[in-house]
């Protein structure tokens, strides 16, 4: 990435040996970095195809020759579009090798060393042939076993994955709930919706929950929710169709700590450093990927925050994903995956 005082000299992108790019024969949209530390540089990605037919493959980045793997055995054909790519929680990879998948329903695979197994297909309407489509999940870090998803029907339902059960379905908006992020307490967790609103939940006490932020537009969707992993107070949001990204503060709900507001375009979606409370990533349809540093955020800054690192892609950024190395960020664009080293 660049600093963001070069963004208009001729150094603006990386040279093309520090930004490893795999292409593949389809649009991608989902993605994901494993955290097992044996599996370093594995990665998932998704279509987003507006037809039945939908693919995920599992590649792996080589550091010695600096080129990608794709097996022909980590390839998996998916119903529908993938809504969200997600590998179990597991640094050390004592537990199963997982990874799940949203979009008609979830689904868990297990990943073996010569293929990938259809493990639970989980539905959240057994009664019924169809369900309302899932647009994202989270997997809980502290309790690998539990995940949650968000449904276009308002609904989250939380999930045993290893005992392939559903745990809990609630409510939890008004209209379509677009993401779910968990906390740093097991059983919290925080979803937006298109009623503009951040609720949030603790399984301890599953009758109420509250709302940490409101739109001050009526009904202003929020897209996507990102949790800092190393901060328990810190939450970012983005608007439908929005420039910009709110920043939040849990102890201080109701109004942004800071908006950041660089892109030109809408920003599609946000992902916070692994191991830094300050350091935020985000990638629009502008081409834009930035790197904010929000240590910034308790003193005033004219004109509002800049990005720190900028990085130009050839097309509108469809999702990043930081690794749990935290020297580097994975961007989809197109049909193209890029590793950016920061």
């Amino acid at each position: 990435m660049t600093n963001r005082n070069q963004v208009n000299s001729q150094e603006n992108d990386l040279p093309a040996n520090q930004s490893p790019t795999f292409e593949a024969a389809w649009p991608i949209y989902a993605l994901n970095w494993t955290s097992r530390r044996d599996k370093r540089f594995r990665l998932g990605i998704g279509s987003y195809l507006e037809e039945s037919k939908n693919r995920v493959d599992i590649i792996q980045f080589d550091e010695r020759t600096g080129e990608f793997r794709a097996d022909e055995n980590y390839k998996i054909e998916h119903p529908y579009p993938v809504t969200k790519l997600m590998f179990v929680p597991d640094n050390e990879g004592t537990k199963s090798d997982l990874m799940a998948t949203t979009g008609d329903h979830l689904r868990i695979w297990q990943i073996f060393d010569d293929e990938v197994r259809l493990k639970s297909l989980l539905k959240t309407k057994e009664d019924s042939e169809f369900c309302a489509p899932l647009t994202s999940f989270d997997w809980s870090p502290h309790e690998p076993n539990r995940l949650g998803t968000a449904g276009v029907d308002a609904m989250v339902t939380i999930w045993d994955v290893e005992k392939e059960v559903m745990e809990l379905q609630m409510l939890a908006h008004d209209k379509e709930v677009f993401d779910i992020a968990w906390g740093h307490v097991p059983g919290e967790f925080a979803s937006v919706s298109a009623d503009g609103s951040i609720r949030l939940f603790d399984l301890r006490d599953k009758k109420h929950s509250t709302i940490v932020y409101e739109s001050p537009q009526p009904d202003t969707p929020l897209l996507r929710l990102a949790w800092s992993k190393d901060s328990p107070h810190y939450m970012a949001t983005v608007v439908m169709d929005s420039s910009k990204i709110m920043v939040l503060d849990t102890r201080y709900s109701t109004i942004p700590v800071v908006e950041l507001q660089r892109h030109q375009a809408s920003v599609n979606t946000i992902s916070w450093a692994i191991n830094s409370p300050n350091l935020l990533c985000s990638g629009g349809d502008d081409s834009e990927v930035f790197l904010w540093d929000l240590q910034a955020m308790d003193k005033p800054v004219d004109g509002g925050l800049d990005p720190i690192l900028s990085y130009s892609a050839t097309s509108g950024v469809n999702n990043l994903c930081w690794s749990s190395m935290a020297e580097w960020v994975a961007i989809v664009y197109s049909n193209e995956l890029q590793l950016l080293c920061i």
